[in-house]
């Protein structure tokens, strides 16, 4: 299921702290035929000065369970101050759709964030609109977030675990606990499950010590060895007690017992954990690469094909007059505004793709400025101009292929992938992708560089296919590649046209189109153990290189 972005209105006041609300469910309806609800819980909140509700935050789907523990928090900010208000509703996810309709409702429920935090932890039924039936109930547990920046590195394998697959062996995950003040548990990691081996070894887990015990080394925690099942009655293994500490020593060795077991004579364990290796590091913020001097690369690319309609109609999407912003101008202009800040020489590439150009050749990735050498242009305004004089020359054409740019941008990025420079590439257009084998492709490829890239859908199209591009819930693969990371980010701009406030409206596309560029640049760096230089980096001046049809994907 997609995961869309949140809008919200201008915070006014100085948030007292940050709290982390873990969300479980139990007994809930179940709207599966053959098999139990897939559930999701979603977050809404009604902020100072708005009477409507607006959506925060989603759950991971957990699947065939009626009682999920979800390990994805909500971190939202407290005010003591202001009565903050919140919904969470609970689903049964039916499609890959972020939309809440295309899904079943299994119930909600409202309170505040001071009952909450007054509480610490709460039970209560969910409410189904419109019927009295049993909808189950919600545990919500909140918790205040310190400040500790750390995060466990480990690695982690299983010896000689108990079989419990009658014609193979086990498929193993283990489900990370911290104790509450309540002597409860609350789950906050889960591995992968690795299938038919009583010996598992999982791949590195990198944990924010934050979520484990909030900074308290020394805090419980329970580790629960699973077998998983396709039915969602994953048969326990065996459980152990630990703390951070531990875990982050190299080959401590944990004894897996069972309850129902540890009473019989004969019974030593279910096997046993070992720490193959483990390590603390630094969970570095975006600012701190920022300010490192680390460089934010902005590239545009604007949609010339002929479902756009020509330029002089009034109705086409590439209409420019004196009154007012088309839709292209409109999500360029946003996005721009905001990412030029981080551009040291607001020198931008624009591109254009799908178009016929003066001399009668049909290009898919073209210089905006129509400038065969330089693709640069001064500021969003430099843009902005190349665009409008663009459109007046420049034919609208077709087909929508998005890889010739997508893989222009990850050329540049292959080139420098030390962590001295990211890339953004927005692409702005109004129809279906024509070489969407091909784009998957170039954004597997570009999902192992330093590159995001930002899909603005204008227009009233069909644009559910960019939700295969969009992979919030799955791994992108292709020919037998998968992607490294999700670096793809979809938004249709119709969502943001309801307000006439052009100010406003830019503003909540921008936050929408963004949200997720400064957690897909950390995902690179950590992912290659790149930390933020020790003294601020020099600006530096990227070359366009020459520009060609179809360029080929770039090394990888």
């Amino acid at each position: 299921m997609a995961q869309p972005v949140y809008n919200f209105p201008l915070q006014t006041s100085i948030p007292a702290s940050k709290v982390e609300i873990s969300v479980a469910c139990r007994d809930l309806m179940n709207k599966d035929v053959t098999s139990k609800s897939d559930s999701v819980c979603v977050l809404y909140v009604c902020e100072f000065g708005s009477t409507n509700f607006v959506e925060f935050g989603r759950t991971e789907e957990i699947k065939d369970s009626l009682n999920p523990d979800f390990v994805k928090k909500f971190i939202i900010e407290y005010r003591f101050e202001e009565q903050q208000k919140l919904r969470f509703l609970v689903i049964d996810a039916d499609s890959e759709s972020s939309s809440i309709k295309k899904h079943d409702y299994l119930g909600e429920y409202e309170c505040s964030l001071g009952e909450l935090v007054s509480q610490g932890a709460t039970t209560s039924p969910l409410r189904c609109k419109g019927s009295t039936q049993n909808c189950g109930s919600i545990i919500v547990r909140t918790e205040e977030v310190l400040a500790c920046n750390d995060v466990l590195v480990m690695k982690l394998c299983g010896i000689k675990l108990d079989k419990k697959d009658t014609f193979g062996k086990s498929d193993p995950f283990l489900v990370f606990y911290k104790c509450n003040e309540d002597q409860s548990f609350t789950a906050v990691h889960k591995s992968e499950v690795i299938k038919n081996t009583l010996n598992p070894s999982w791949r590195e887990m990198r944990i924010p010590v934050s979520s484990l015990c909030n900074g308290d080394v020394n805090r419980t925690l329970k580790v629960e060895c699973y077998d998983w099942d396709s039915d969602g009655s994953h048969d326990l293994i065996g459980v152990c007690i630990t703390n951070v500490l531990e875990l982050s020593t190299p080959n401590t060795t944990f004894e897996l017992k069972h309850p129902k077991k540890a009473s019989k004579k004969k019974y030593t364990n279910s096997g046993t954990i070992r720490v193959e290796h483990a390590r603390m590091i630094k969970n570095y913020g975006f600012l701190d690469y920022i300010q490192a001097g680390v460089q934010m690369n902005f590239t545009v690319a604007i949609d010339f094909t002929q479902s756009n309609g020509h330029p002089s109609d009034p109705r086409s999407l590439h209409y420019i007059n004196n009154v007012g912003l088309n839709q292209y101008a409109t999500a360029l202009q946003s996005v721009g505004n905001i990412i030029q800040d981080y551009d040291s020489d607001k020198m931008f590439p624009a591109l254009g793709f799908g178009g016929k150009l003066p001399d009668g050749s049909v290009s898919h990735e073209f210089f905006l400025n129509l400038n065969p050498g330089n693709p640069f242009c001064a500021g969003i305004g430099g843009v902005m101009h190349a665009y409008q004089s663009a459109i007046r020359s420049v034919a609208l054409w077709g087909p929508t292929n998005f890889a010739p740019v997508i893989n222009h941008v990850a050329r540049f990025a292959a080139a420098m992938r030390d962590g001295t420079n990211y890339f953004v590439l927005l692409i702005i257009t109004d129809g279906v992708i024509t070489d969407m084998p091909q784009t998957v492709q170039a954004v597997i490829e570009a999902s192992y560089l330093p590159m995001s890239i930002i899909i603005v859908g204008v227009g009233n199209a069909d644009f559910s296919a960019m939700n295969v591009l969009d992979a919030d819930n799955k791994v992108l693969s292709a020919r037998g590649r998968s992607a490294q990371r999700d670096i793809v980010q979809f938004v249709p701009l119709r969502d943001y046209l309801t307000s006439g406030d052009n100010a406003m409206v830019q503003a909540r596309l921008a936050k929408a189109v963004l949200a997720e560029v400064p957690d897909q640049f950390l995902g690179y760096m950590r992912r290659h153990n790149i930390e933020p230089p020790k003294q601020r980096l020099a600006p530096q001046s990227i070359s366009s290189g020459p520009s060609s049809a179809q360029p080929s994907a770039p090394p990888m």
